[in-house]
């Protein structure tokens, strides 16, 4: 079994995403995950750019990896500058890493333009700098920048330049598609004539402005290339990098690569996840392999195969990567979908009873009136529930009222609610004041229950969407109201639908309480 190296980026080139600000604790934090996962190097930034990634390299010494070795990034010192007395290479050799990664320019525009040096000059700076680290540094890796843009302008020169970085002593050439967009056919043309060439094991380090960044990856792997960098799920400056996620699944899956452990592979979502929280950034759901839609089915004929083979629309088994698959709701479910739920739900149903087909068509009906289960998957919990006698009532609304009020320009909007309810054959009247309306429904109506029913006091408000579902009814169009809510243990998706988004919020926010209450 060919053994391929991961080499991860996501605290560089990652950090370097539109709207991303790692702080020095969110990359340590980064570094523990990805040592868990196996990952073989982690690039923890670039010394002497940034307060910041000194601090990294001052403190990571403190955390005990057990898998990943720290690799420092820099670049060819500067031709006005011998290598000994360049600040940026002795910031390098400051962080004490045991790899340091050195770009250097293979494409002979870039030397001319972006350097603004003779070709001869960049090939010396190439030299010189990967000489005096090699002497210092356990591994020294070569980022050829360019290169693949380079060698299809000037091949000469590109190869050139690889041999210098070989001459002096690199431990890996990797060949970097820099502007992404180079396409498959001629990323594996030009993979295929280096590998031919150069003993010196080749990486990959592929950007995906051109979408091809995983697919280059993984043409370069099965060429021979023995590196694959990239980050985690594909963060990185303007498209991106190779997202290491489906890199890391394709090489061990599909490939049969050793990359990491079986074992190791089971945490790709929750390392994906993890990143994602730490960005700040929305989890993406269609992701491949880690998404939440990865394994979903929605169409009642895929839901009644894959009961029988999951093959039948999965290309893999979702737990190989630490996901699940999941039956959606919806106006195409079948009875299949139905059941499919029912069970996950611990509810026992007879196939054959006449309440399944109930509520299929009630189902279908609500979702005419602009309800969406799909995300909501504890609504629909409460539906079928109700249908098989299986709901309890634990409120009942008597009555409430809202009022925005704003007194002057400047000064904030005032919501307050006032709520009646009675519970266990007592009146309870409450109010409470809330950022908007919703939030302050929301604290009344707690205030009135939490008595009653300590659990609530668990219950947090995750997230709250509106969608208008009528286009050209201006302010009287009907809305769907979308809430996710959690406690310390778990996570659940309720929805209301109405011409008034009150009353909309209203029905979402219950089925947030039943939910829990029934629960437990």
């Amino acid at each position: 079994m060919r053994s391929i190296e991961i080499y991860d980026t996501t605290l560089r080139d990652g950090a370097q995403s539109e709207d991303i600000s790692f702080s020095v604790e969110d990359k340590l934090r980064i570094t523990g995950k990805l040592d868990e996962l196996g990952i073989h190097y982690i690039e923890g930034g670039w010394p002497g750019s940034n307060p910041r990634d000194a601090e990294f390299f001052k403190l990571i010494k403190k955390l005990r990896l057990k898998t990943s070795e720290i690799a420092a990034f820099g670049a060819t010192h500067r031709a006005s500058v011998k290598v000994n007395k360049d600040p940026s290479i002795k910031a390098l050799l400051a962080a004490k890493t045991p790899v340091i990664t050195i770009v250097g320019k293979t494409w002979d525009f870039h030397a001319r333009e972006a350097l603004r040096v003779s070709l001869k000059t960049n090939l010396d700076l190439i030299y010189n700098t990967i000489v005096y680290l090699k002497k210092r540094v356990p591994k020294v890796f070569f980022d050829a920048e360019h290169f693949f843009d380079g060698y299809m302008a000037n091949p000469e020169y590109a190869v050139k330049a690889l041999e210098t970085a070989v001459d002096a002593g690199t431990d890996c050439l990797v060949l970097c598609d820099s502007n992404g967009g180079t396409l498959p056919q001629d990323l594996g043309d030009i993979v295929k004539i280096v590998i031919e060439k150069f003993k010196t094991p080749i990486g990959i380090h592929a950007h995906n402005d051109a979408e091809c960044a995983v697919a280059n990856s993984m043409i370069a792997a099965r060429l021979g290339a023995s590196q694959v960098q990239g980050t985690i799920n594909g963060l990185g400056e303007r498209c991106g990098n190779a997202n290491l996620i489906s890199v890391i699944a394709n090489l061990k899956i599909k490939l049969k690569y050793n990359c990491i452990t079986a074992g190791k592979l089971k945490k790709l979502k929750e390392v994906s996840r993890f990143v994602t929280e730490i960005s700040n950034l929305r989890h993406f759901k269609r992701q491949p392999f880690v998404g939440d839609s990865a394994f979903a089915h929605k169409g009642g004929i895929h839901v009644s195969a894959i009961q029988r083979r999951s093959e039948t629309y999965e290309h893999i088994k979702p737990e190989l990567v630490g996901n699940y698959q999941r039956v959606l709701i919806s106006d195409l479910s079948g009875k299949s979908n139905i059941l499919r739920k029912a069970k996950e739900f611990r509810l026992k149903i007879d196939h054959d009873s006449p309440k399944v087909a109930e509520i299929i068509r009630e189902l279908k009906d609500l979702e005419n009136q602009g309800f969406q289960f799909e995300g909501a998957e504890a609504s629909f919990e409460l539906l079928m529930k109700k249908a098989f006698g299986l709901h309890r009532t634990f409120f009942d609304l008597i009555g409430f009222r809202v009022i925005d009020e704003k007194r002057q320009e400047k000064e904030k909007p005032l919501s307050e609610a006032t709520i009646m309810v009675k519970v266990r054959g007592k009146m309870e009247h409450t109010a409470a004041t809330g950022n908007g309306p919703v939030n302050a429904i929301d604290n009344a109506l707690r205030r009135a229950l939490e008595k009653f029913y300590p659990q609530l006091k668990q219950v947090k408000l995750i997230d709250y969407k509106v969608r208008v579902l009528a286009a050209g009814k201006g302010t009287s169009a009907k809305v769907r109201v979308l809430i996710e809510s959690g406690d310390n243990t778990h996570k659940w998706g309720t929805v209301g639908v109405s011409d008034n988004i009150i009353e909309a919020s209203w029905q979402a926010l219950v089925d947030s309480i039943e939910y829990k209450l029934l629960r437990g």
